[in-house]
């Protein structure tokens, strides 16, 4: 029944930033990796960014230079921080947490205007 809590989602002009959170409404633990996806109207859903629990970091190569994921291991929170927002960033993110079970946020919405 723990379910991933997203926030930071809205509506920006291109070049703007956000910042999403995530933090699970109960205690998940072990917590492995830690990561984003977003996926676009008519599109398949596609990795943003991922953290494991020792830091290791890995990104799309379409947010690299752009997009900084992180995580506060003692709060269980992964943050994405957006800047230089495109229209084509545009989608639905959804965060995930990999644990002994495998976690899905229900998405916030992103909306990049020109």
């Amino acid at each position: 029944q723990v379910q991933l809590v997203e926030s930071g989602g809205g509506l920006v002009q291109a070049g703007g930033s956000l910042r999403l959170s995530c933090t699970p409404s109960g205690i998940i633990f072990p917590i492995n990796t830690m990561g984003w996806y977003r996926q676009a109207p008519g599109k398949q859903r596609e990795l943003v960014g991922t953290i494991t629990r020792d830091g290791i970091i890995g990104y799309a190569d379409s947010v690299k230079g752009r997009f900084t994921i992180s995580r506060d291991n003692a709060r269980n929170t992964v943050y994405l921080q957006m800047n230089s927002l495109k229209p084509e960033d545009t989608a639905v993110y959804y965060c995930r947490i990999t644990s002994t079970l495998d976690y899905w946020g229900k998405g916030t919405l992103v909306t990049v205007s020109s």
